[in-house]
């Protein structure tokens, strides 16, 4: 079989946050980690590495899921403290050509035409390399923040598709021929072709025109995580790209054939979405030393209970130090935050959490553990199997001893396959994901 060409991307775990700030080889992150130092590196490094983008998670709250304290979370800084990825993406575009820069914004949060003036700004500066991962948000923590409850799940998902499709007509509102900048008739703008909107929805409204001239890419790249059926079916209506993370190659590959049918029912091209798989291979001089990582990485888990489980509370919004360890978790327990995700990690009610709680990954569609060689031959493999379309390397705790072993390491020996490109066909983020 021959091999295909497939996407990476860089999934920033932890966002504009601390990272990796006292483990091994974390230089100075526990002090300068708010700086963009470190993050331009790592843009900088994948795009030498042939990435398409760099995705910036989120999170607007200082977590307290876990024994209904923020003690764990800031004590360990363990998704807090965090920055704005809207700020940083707008610095690393100064400091890079080629590579796309994702931030998370959540519809539930904002208003659509902040976000639409945001991303249209930044989209000019970075000279059309700006994505938005489109996300709803999931903690009641956050929501309070902002003077509300979270409301529930599929209520989200709706608010979600109005939201864009409202940023869509704002970005929209300018024709693309209306400025003219003619300096010699002194017109800069033919505000016939500049149009209110009036838009009245159900959850949002707004007069329009948006007040930035038409960006390169005119909107930005879209990007989800939609693992829950409300958010598979926005991901397949109106993203380019989806963050996904089914356990195992046959999951993968229905997930994708999922996505593409979801997609002709929504009249689109299934090809113009690309499912990106979470992955974070553990790399060695050796096959032997890379397996040896992995054990003791595994073996890590066993003494690290507590961190495992504030983690998966803070996904879920739901506090799992409340259920004993060695039983099975309800039936009847449903996350009101990531649905599907915790739907994934309860399995089918077998296994007891301290089972689950080791054996589950969050941040790993399938294993990929080896040399280099050896694991750009497992993508390679995994890849021919599922049908496409890449992966997201999780950099989590993210440190440059680990983005030099993908970026010097992984990516020539993708491309001695001819895996992944070794040039950027294209100026726009857009063009290069849609490239092959």
């Amino acid at each position: 079989m021959t091999s295909r060409m497939f996407h990476l991307g860089w999934f920033l775990g932890n966002g504009f946050g601390v990272q990796a700030w006292n483990q091994e080889w974390a230089g100075t992150g526990a002090t300068d980690w708010m700086m963009p130092d470190q993050y331009i590196d790592l843009a900088r490094s994948i795009e030498r590495g042939g990435f398409d983008f760099l995705m910036m998670e989120d999170s607007v709250q200082i977590p307290n899921a876990y024994r209904g304290s923020s003690e764990y979370y800031l004590r360990t800084a363990s998704a807090a403290p965090k920055q704005d990825p809207a700020v940083l993406a707008g610095i690393l575009s100064q400091f890079t050509d080629q590579v796309g820069i994702v931030a998370t914004l959540t519809t539930t949060f904002y208003h659509p035409f902040t976000v639409a003036r945001m991303m249209s700004t930044l989209d000019h500066v970075s000279r059309g390399r700006i994505g938005w991962n489109i996300v709803t948000g999931s903690s009641t923590y956050a929501a309070k923040n902002f003077g509300f409850d979270m409301p529930e799940h599929d209520l989200r998902y709706e608010m979600a598709d109005e939201f864009v499709e409202l940023a869509c007509k704002l970005w929209d509102s300018w024709e693309p021929d209306a400025v003219l900048a003619d300096v010699e008739k002194g017109v800069y703008a033919d505000h016939t072709k500049v149009h209110t909107l009036d838009f009245e929805g159900k959850f949002y409204s707004s007069r329009g025109p948006l007040n930035t001239t038409p960006s390169p890419q005119g909107r930005p790249v879209f990007l989800q995580a939609g693992g829950s059926e409300k958010g598979k079916d926005l991901a397949a209506k109106y993203v380019e790209a989806i963050i996904a993370n089914p356990p195992g190659v046959e999951k993968m590959k229905a997930y994708r054939e999922d996505i593409r049918r979801r997609a002709v029912e929504h009249g689109r091209d299934p090809d113009s979405i690309k499912v990106m798989y979470l992955v974070s291979p553990v790399f060695g001089e050796t096959d032997a030393e890379a397996e040896e990582k992995l054990a003791r990485r595994d073996r890590a888990k066993e003494s690290n209970i507590e961190g495992l489980l504030a983690g998966r509370s803070h996904l879920a919004s739901i506090d799992l130090s409340r259920f004993p360890l060695d039983e099975p978790l309800p039936d009847d327990l449903i996350s009101n935050g990531h649905r599907s995700s915790f739907a994934n990690f309860k399995g089918d009610g077998t296994q007891t959490l301290r089972e689950r709680i080791l054996a589950h990954s969050a941040t790993d569609a399938v294993h990929l553990c080896g040399t280099p060689v050896t694991v750009a031959a497992q993508m390679d493999e995994i890849m021919q199997e599922v049908g496409g379309d890449g992966f997201l390397i999780v950099g989590t705790p993210m440190h440059r001893r680990y983005v030099a072993e993908v970026t010097d390491g992984l990516s020539p020996a993708l491309r001695r396959r001819g895996l992944i490109r070794d040039h950027f066909e294209h100026r726009l983020l857009r063009d290069n994901l849609l490239a092959f």
